[in-house]
């Protein structure tokens, strides 16, 4: 059973509900926190045990305390402790068993604390009281007052009947000051149990509080000494303190602030609980909401009453705060009531719905609030507005000229539609560029989904830099799909950016399984029910949907139950059943014959709360609920039976339920009410109650288990305390059926083209829809039969762009509509569409300029437009205007045909006439809109003398890090011909005086690679052109290059085919329908055709080289038109075009690259193989094989192989003969390539592999039976054995192994299981006796195989040096012993051979060995004995053990303490043995046992020995016995004693000890002595016994 809280186990009435399983979690967390601010309490005690040693010195002052007294300051030395820890708000007084009783202790209390200083002035008469008065309250405290009429007496109190709890006290004895000459005793007691406190806050109230007190008071030492008494009522030790005056003074003061404090907190604890009984938690100040400037800091308050004392936890968002969580964030406050939340430097992060919720085991209550946080925007500085202006609108800005202007919203780096799946992190980010940027202006960043506001959450996070703008889902769902829209706003301004985000379902945990549900929502929630609604997956997994279970979770659980025991159909399901108060949170799963998918995203949460208490709720600031109401019913009063409830009608009806929905009546009394609901088939009159067990709380009620296709009616009755009051009407009839049908599939589906990978779908709703939820789109590839959702998340309306599709396929479309009755038939599929963007009329060209000017004509210059329309540019057309005095006149056409390149000459023009322009493109879709009129130039002639700016600059081959920069030389060249041109670039947001110059030195060339660029930055260009006169006007700028390389970029790629034709090679997988490849040299137009051919097909595109020579050096490169700016280049150079001929001559002319020359080894059996490889071989590869130069060819002899895979060719010989010796060589040949390798056999190198093939043909015929894989050896064990062990193979259960040293076979007691294939023979003890040779043999049907090892001369030697050297290596430190004859040293070995030599070195010097110092071995204990030691034995010895190569030493230090030690331990040694050999004792001479008839003689003897001469002495059963005339006692010659009694009787049985003894030792020898009487003599006793009586 769960442990309750201290202060609720002795209180009967505690509130059963309080163990419920739900509350545990809580309880336990409750009771931590109770027990750690106990603890914490507790510290707060020092001040107050301080005070206390000042009472317990003054009531020591003059007087001799008894131990009564002592034993009453024990006591009020705990209650100090325990005090102190009621006085700073201990849980442990808090919750006292007797609580009815602590009036009096308070009463107590307060006498003896306002005694204080008149017990302080008045002597020991006060001071006596105040020790009372503490003693009783110590009592009171302890183990509640039993009598309210306690009463202090004036000179004499009673003992509490029970040791008080307090700890010895440690005091210090350091001196301080001049001391006083009065002391105080401290004594020790004997802890009792608190009753109402658990073992554990007992001990931590007590260890904590001591341990302060303790600290405070005696570690310092501050005018304390220390002095021991004793006292004459116990035999204790008594510890005293004296004290100086000052500390004195000091602790008084203090006792004075603590009385105030004492007083204070039992006012406070008194107003909290006046009635002592539990009280649910009330909030007496509710928080208020508040709203700051960013960087303020705020604080929340709030006052709680309630019994026991609420623990208050603080909440943002309903996610608990961690006050260390940034550590200084938080500050949380609770003293006497008074709770608070500090939160520091306020930011948009926190704003929030903030919570504080009060729980005592009575209930739980919240309060909240909420924080919003400003920022503070200044007044703009006077001094940018214009003179005249005196306000300005927040949608503008401030222009250069000082007067407002409109804000310029662009998007840079724009979002891509976006593909993901469910559980992936996606992420959607725009640059944003506003100008003017004015800092005081700062944007509101807003992202919607589908049109709808998108705010922070679990799931979405947004974050704005200041330029770039983000939004990032943490987990993605189907839910999430949708249109994104990022929408920027300046005041009155916005702008806005959209694309759509799919979201793909994630991969089904059984395959074929159907995608998981999506949209899961809560509807009409009530006290005991809610309808959960859901939408239809787009994935069924190929199979229909054979319905969705619906699973519930309690918030603040991780435990998930099955709401519907068989799949539901319609997308709407009531769950009852739930428990009022509490918050859940639901998901659905479908279900189809192959699995159950994976659980939907899950619900808000929702609390199962009646209407009107959920709207109340609202009515407060609070965040959304999460938590768990505890509902207390109120005290019934006079029972009033309800009337019927109103308005009953069906607001649902499918197949499977109905959803009955009523009003309460009016009469119901003050008392809660609930429902039962009765039905009956239409037509009858038989009504049964649905809910017989249980009834409804809520005015909602959803009936089950109706039959399909009949009708009911139903009537709802009210019940209470009262009774149950009368039905309502009854509804009308319902027939069980589904009252929403599956919609009709959509029509008119129709495709149009959009882009290169996307396309528009347009369709017609579906008649008499109702209550649709959206359609769901899928795509095929044309003659797959495989279809594809376009979207997972249900789209409203009839039209939608389906993107992700494969540029070139077409693609056929179908849709079907979707509600919650289910998914309708697929539409008819659509018209076939081929996936490429739609033309249109491309927009304006821009930036027109004049390249020259002439008296009657000029040349214009312009830049493409920005839209093609998907498309290429077929031409321009050009208009013209004069411009006089400032007033343009008609527009007129400067050319009929249109014209290809940008810039062209305007002919028949007047001279020093005005003019403006302007240029439309057209392309197949038609002609475009032309483009603003240009700036004024006028018509003259240009005299100046350096060129005009080049024109139609433009940016090519764009990498992450370099671009290839083109341009066209000036149409003006000025009065020299050029000789070079100036590159400039700046990044395309840096001012201008940035540009920087990119060549130092002219450039030839109409090209230039431009290097070094930063990845993701953008740039653009200029040029200039010079001649002898100087350097002219820069061109236009260039379109903004961003240094990027684009997903699916390649780059042109050479090849040398088979045939070594060399060739540059192309691909673009980015190309329209009216796309093509343009090659050129340099950079220029290829119109040579003979020294190149070129041919496309389809996105790939070769340009053949027909002889590459010096003339073909240059740089190629290939552009795609109507792309995204495809292109790549090639670069070859002299050093490029050799290698490229070397490789095409390789290719002309191949040989067979080899791997391996010609080989040759011997394989297991014996056979010989030759062999090499070959890098690579065709399927057509063949080989010769040649010995002697002549061919040899597979068969008996010979076996070949060509393995064309591995590129192996191999020749395997089984025997090689005298007459095999010669040369080799293997020929292969594959197509046109050849190659060959040899291998010479002859003389020693042929002998050598021979000899060694016939060794290994042998080797593999021993190894067909049991065989030796390692040869027999020996290894020394730890233990410093020595074990022969060898590793077999090809071991049987047959198969035997015989041991044999000498040729005589070892006997082996047990069978060997060749575990791990090896045996093994252990020789224990090895010595030399051992030497031989030892040979073991393996046998069965199969053949045998032997291993011989020797171990005898220099073999035996090597192994005895090993064995002696592990034996040296076991040896045990150097220890000292101390024996009767002197002192050992000694050590021990696994065992001791005589081969291993044992020296002594004492002080560096050999122990020459005598009678006194001798050395020797013991078992394993090699030892050296100093009999009778001297000082001239001190010193350092050494043990050298030389194991034939090397010694071994072990060190003990004889010198010090440790031989003084040795030497008074050899010295009580020796005198215990001579003791013990002169020690009084009996040698021997008596029984055990003496058994002797009465009447007869009794003679013991026995000898004595000791020196001196013991003395003797009897005992008769523990007694002193002495000789008297029936009992001789004699001792002669100091050694015999003698013991005879002549005439024994039944009074001399008995047990009698001889007692020897001298200076020593005693010694004791006892013998029992048994008389007994014979059975005749007995006889006859008794009967003159019975006699004797009959006669009396």
């Amino acid at each position: 059973m769960m442990s309750l809280p201290f202060y609720q186990r002795h209180h009967d009435h505690y509130d059963h509900a309080y163990r419920h399983k739900a509350l545990q979690s809580t309880v336990s967390q409750y009771q931590k926190e109770t027990k750690s601010k106990s603890a914490v309490y507790a510290q707060g005690s020092t001040a107050y045990a301080r005070s206390s040693a000042a009472y317990r010195h003054a009531s020591a002052a003059g007087f001799s305390l008894d131990s009564s007294a002592a034993y009453s300051h024990g006591s009020s030395s705990a209650y100090d402790l325990e005090s102190a820890a009621y006085s700073y708000g201990s849980a442990a007084y808090d919750q006292s068993a007797a609580q009815s009783k602590r009036s009096a202790a308070y009463s107590l209390e307060s006498e003896s604390l306002s005694n204080t200083s008149a017990a302080y002035s008045h002597g020991s008469e006060s001071v006596n009281k105040l020790a009372a008065a503490y003693r009783l309250g110590s009592e009171a405290y302890s183990l509640g007052l039993k009598d309210s009429s306690l009463m202090i007496e004036d000179q004499s109190y009673k003992m509490s009947p029970k040791a008080k709890r307090a700890k010895q006290s440690l005091v210090s004895e350091d001196k301080e000051n001049e001391v006083t000459d009065y002391s105080v005793p401290i004594f020790t007691g004997r802890a009792v149990n608190i009753s109402g406190i658990t073992d554990t806050e007992e001990e931590r109230i007590k260890e904590s509080a001591a341990y302060v007190a303790k600290r405070n008071l005696f570690a310092t030492g501050e005018g304390i000494s220390v002095s021991k008494v004793a006292t004459s009522s116990t035999s204790e030790e008594e510890y005293h303190e004296k004290k100086s005056r000052k500390v004195a003074i000091r602790e008084s003061a203090e006792r004075v602030a603590l009385q105030k404090t004492i007083e204070e907190t039992q006012a406070f604890h008194k107003k909290m609980n006046q009635d002592k009984l539990l009280h649910a938690p009330e909030f007496v100040i509710e928080l208020r909401s508040h709203t700051v400037w960013e960087k303020q800091n705020v604080k929340f308050r709030c006052s709680v009453a309630g019994w026991p004392a609420p623990r208050v936890t603080w909440y943002k968002n309903n996610v608990p705060i961690n006050d260390q969580t940034p550590p200084g964030k938080y500050i949380i406050e609770s003293r006497y009531g008074l709770h608070s939340l500090e939160i520091n430097e306020c930011d948009f992060d926190d704003i929030a719905q903030y919570r504080a919720s009060a729980m005592n085991v009575k209930g739980e209550v919240s309060a909240y609030a909420s924080l919003v946080v400003k920022r503070y925007k200044p007044d703009i500085d006077p001094s940018l507005l214009h003179a005249g202006s005196v306000s300005m609108p927040l949608g503008l800005g401030v222009s250069p000229h000082g007067y407002a202007s409109k804000f310029e919203i662009s998007f840079v780096d724009t979002f891509d539609v976006a593909f993901g799946r469910e559980g992936e992190t996606m992420s959607l980010g725009c640059k944003v560029v506003i100008t003017p940027d004015i800092k005081l202006f700062k944007p509101d960043i807003e992202w919607y989904r589908n049109g709808v506001l998108i705010t922070p959450s679990k799931w979405v996070q947004m974050h704005w830099s200041g330029e770039q703008a983000s939004l990032t889902l943490t987990h993605a769902n189907k839910e999430d799909e949708g249109l994104y829209t990022l929408r920027v706003v300046m005041g009155e301004y916005f702008e806005e950016f959209s694309n759509y985000v799919f979201v793909r379902d994630a991969d089904a945990e059984m395959p074929g399984a159907p995608g998981a549900p999506l949209d899961v929502q809560c509807l009409d929630a009530n006290k005991d029910y809610v309808i959960v609604s859901w939408k239809q997956p787009a994935v069924d997994g190929g199979n229909s949907i054979l319905g969705y279970f619906i699973d519930r979770c309690e918030v603040g659980t991780s435990h998930w139950t099955q709401c519907n025991e068989t799949p539901v159909k319609f997308a709407r399901f009531p769950v009852t059943g739930l428990v009022e108060g509490r918050s859940y949170i639901f998901r659905v799963r479908a279900v189809h014959n192959a699995g159950v998918s994976l659980p939907s995203r899950v619900s808000e949460p929702v609390a199962a709360l009646d209407p009107a208490d959920r709207a109340r709720l609202r009515s407060h600031p609070s965040a959304p609920w999460t938590g768990q109401i505890i509902v207390t019913e109120e005290e019934p009063a006079e029972g009033v039976v309800p009337g019927p409830p109103t308005d009953l009608q069906v607001i649902e009806a499918t197949k499977n339920y109905v959803v009955l929905s009523w009003k309460p009546p009016g009469q119901r009394g003050h008392e809660g009410i609930m429902y039962f609901v009765e039905k009956c088939i239409a037509g009858t009159e038989d009504w049964q109650r649905v809910n017989t067990e249980i009834p409804v709380k809520s005015p909602r009620f959803a009936v089950f288990d109706l039959a399909e296709g009949k009708s009911y009616c139903f009537r709802v009755r009210c019940c209470n305390s009262a009774g149950i009051g009368e039905p309502s009407e009854a509804t009308e009839a319902t027939v069980m059926d589904d009252k929403l049908d599956i919609p009709k599939p959509p029509d008119h589906v129709m495709p149009t083209r959009n882009t290169d990978t996307s396309v528009v779908l347009t369709w017609k709703e579906p008649s008499d829809a109702k209550e649709l939820v959206g359609y769901y789109i899928e795509s095929s590839v044309v003659g797959s039969g495989h279809w594809e959702p376009c979207n997972n998340n249900p789209v409203k309306g009839t039209r939608f762009i389906c993107h992700g599709l494969k540029n070139g396929e077409s693609y056929i479309f179908r849709v079907r509509a979707v509600n919650a009755a289910g998914l309708s038939e697929f539409s008819q599929d659509s018209e076939p569409i081929e996936v490429k963007a739609a033309i249109a009329p491309p927009s304006p060209p821009y930036d027109i300029t004049v390249l020259e000017s002439v008296h009657d004509s000029m040349v214009l210059g312009w830049k493409e437009p920005e839209v093609t329309g998907g498309t290429d540019i077929t031409g321009y057309y050009v208009n013209y205007r004069e411009v006089i005095d400032g007033v343009p006149g008609r527009w007129m056409e400067a050319n009929i045909k249109a014209v290809s390149e940008r810039a062209y000459r305007i002919e028949n023009l007047k001279e020093n006439m005005v003019y403006q322009f302007q240029v439309a493109a057209a392309n197949l879709a038609g002609v475009g809109t032309p483009s603003p009129a240009s700036q004024s130039f006028k018509c003259e002639e240009w005299t100046i003398a350096v060129p005009g700016p080049p024109h139609d600059v433009t940016c090519t081959e764009v990498r992450k890090d370099s671009l290839v920069l083109l341009w066209k030389e000036p149409v003006y060249t000025g009065r020299s011909p050029i000789i070079g041109y100036y590159i400039d670039m700046k990044e395309t947001q840096a001012k201008e005086e940035l540009w920087k110059s990119v060549n130092e030195k002219l450039l030839q060339k109409k090209f230039l690679k431009i290097g070094g660029l930063k990845e993701g930055v953008s740039y653009v260009f200029r040029v200039r052109a010079a001649n002898q006169a100087g350097v002219g006007k820069p061109s236009d700028v260039s379109r903004p290059a961003i240094a990027e390389t684009r997903t699916g970029t390649k780059e042109v790629v050479v090849n040398v085919d088979d045939d070594g034709v060399i060739s540059l090679n192309f691909e673009c997988d980015q190309m329209s329908a009216n796309s093509t490849f343009v090659w050129s040299k340099n950079y220029e137009p290829i119109e040579d055709d003979s020294r190149l051919s070129i041919d496309t097909k389809g996105g790939k595109s070769k340009a053949t080289f027909k002889d590459l020579a010096e003339d073909d050096l240059g740089i190629y490169s290939c552009a795609v038109t109507d792309t995204d700016g495809v292109s790549s280049s090639y670069t070859i150079n002299e050093e490029e075009m050799k290698r490229l001929l070397a490789l095409s001559h390789d290719h002309k002319f191949p040989t067979i690259p080899l791997a391996s020359e010609l080989a040759v080894e011997i394989l297991e059996k014996g056979e010989v193989r030759f062999w090499l490889q070959a890098e690579n071989l065709s399927g057509n590869a063949k080989a010769d094989f040649v010995f002697n130069d002549k061919e040899i060819f597979n068969g008996e002899k010979y076996k070949m192989k060509v393995d064309q895979k591995t590129g192996l060719v191999e020749m395997i010989m089984d025997i090689l003969d005298d007459k095999d010796e010669g040369t080799y060589t293997f020929q292969l040949q594959d197509g046109k390539a050849t190659n060959q390798s040899s291998l010479v056999l002859i003389g020693d190198v042929f002998k050598k592999l021979r000899d060694e093939a016939n060794f290994q043909q042998k080797e593999w015929h021993r190894k067909q039976g049991p065989h030796f894989v390692d040869k027999l050896g020996w290894e020394v064990t730890d233990d410093c054995n020595v074990m022969l062990k060898c590793k077999v193979a090809n071991i049987t259960k047959e198969t035997q192994i015989v041991w044999y040293k000498d040729s005589r076979e070892i006997m082996v007691d047990e069978e060997h299981d060749f575990k791990d294939g090896v045996c093994t023979l252990l020789i224990s003890e090895f010595s030399r006796k051992d030497t031989g040779t030892y040979e073991v043999i393996l046998k069965d049907d199969r053949g045998k195989d032997s291993s011989e090892l020797k171990l005898t001369d220099t073999a035996f030697s090597d192994l005895m040096n090993e064995v002696c050297r592990r034996i040296a290596l076991s040896a045990t430190d150097l220890k000292i012993q101390s024996t009767a004859e002197g002192i050992r040293l000694y050590s021990y070995v696994t065992y001791y051979v005589e081969d291993l030599r044992v020296g002594w070195v004492h002080n560096d010097t050999q122990i020459k060995f005598t009678d006194r110092v001798k050395t020797g071995v013991t078992g394993e204990q090699i030892w050296l004995q100093i009999n009778e030691p001297t000082p001239q034995d001190k010193g350092k010895y050494t043990m050298d053990l030389f194991d034939g190569n090397t010694g071994h030493k072990k060190t003990v230090d004889l010198s010090g303490q440790a031989f003084d030690e040795a030497f008074a331990e050899f010295q009580r040694l020796k005198q215990a043995a001579i003791a013990e050999k002169n020690r009084a004792r009996v040698l021997g001479g008596l029984p055990d046992v003496v058994t002797i008839q009465e009447g007869k003689a009794l003679n013991l003897s026995c000898t004595v020995w000791g020196d001196p001469t013991p003395e003797v002495a009897w005992l008769k059963n523990e007694k002193s016995f002495v000789s008297d005339a029936n009992c001789i006692l004699k001792f002669e010659a100091g050694k015999n004693v003698s013991f005879s009694i002549s005439n024994v009787s039944t009074h001399d049985s008995g047990k009698y000890s001889l007692v020897v003894k001298n200076k020593y030792g005693t010694e004791t020898s006892d013998v029992t002595v048994s008389v007994y009487i014979p059975e005749e003599e007995r006889q006859s006793e008794q009967e003159n016994t019975e006699d004797k009586k009959t006669r009396a």
